[in-house]
């Protein structure tokens, strides 16, 4: 059944404008009285049927509704040092299919692509244009954001008052699997860095301030990989696999 994002649910209506509203006039050609799964952006799903479409706006009369499916039961932040090129795009598909609630581009010491603030608001719109297009095709109940980027001392700040924070680094002693024998569960903040990796002195702030310095292994992970494996990890340690 063909699934859509759409505004507020208001009693037995929703309404989807905007792209989608063309996609289901124009692209898909929907009929009155087809059935169409929308979520509300809030973690619920609404069972529909069209009863009036055009390219500007479509009208549901709204059936059941549910907890969207789509969702993991742990709330994952993944602050991810800024690669170069278009890899960070590839990440937050990626990290938007597996569950990751929220990306945070992050500069670090070893950042070669260091955006300024005109060029990052112009990509931010191109992330979240992405986010938004995984969300809908792996069925999330959620738009997850890709928020303004952060140096590395602020992210870390922000994450220490996290329950769970994790720094990978690729010279820490403990594996990642050790740290989740215990389970895991609620928030969790990841950080992963950019080509290189982190400055030993980035590591031992970050540990300084709460965060676990923890390994993905001994094989090196390009940046872009490294994201995938840690959320695949943690989401398999909390059983949503």
């Amino acid at each position: 059944m063909p699934r859509f994002f759409c505004g507020q649910v208001c009693g037995d209506t929703a309404v989807v404008t905007g792209e989608d509203a063309r996609h289901m006039a124009l692209s898909l050609r929907m009929k009155i009285g087809e059935a169409v799964t929308v979520c509300d952006g809030a973690g619920r799903d609404y069972q529909c049927r069209i009863e009036t479409i055009a390219p500007e706006q479509v009208l549901l009369r709204v059936g059941q509704s549910a907890v969207s499916a789509g969702e993991p039961r742990v709330e994952i932040t993944l602050y991810q040092a800024m690669p170069k090129g278009d890899k960070f795009e590839s990440i937050v598909q990626k990290a938007v299919e597996l569950g990751a609630a929220r990306i945070v581009p992050v500069l670090t010491h070893r950042c070669v692509s260091r955006p300024d603030e005109k060029a990052m608001r112009k990509k931010l719109e191109r992330y979240n244009r992405i986010a938004l297009e995984a969300a809908k095709q792996c069925g999330r109940g959620r738009i997850p954001q890709v928020e303004p980027m952060l140096h590395f001392s602020q992210a870390v700040e922000r994450m220490k008052c996290e329950p769970l924070a994790i720094l990978f680094y690729e010279n820490a002693d403990q594996p990642l699997h050790q740290a989740l024998r215990s389970g895991v569960g609620g928030r969790i903040s990841l950080m992963v860095g950019s080509e290189g990796g982190f400055e030993p002195s980035e590591a031992g702030f970050a540990v300084e301030n709460g965060l676990m310095a923890l390994s993905l292994g001994s094989r090196i992970l390009r940046c872009e990989t490294a994201p995938v494996a840690a959320l695949a990890a943690i989401l398999y340690a909390a059983g949503e696999f």
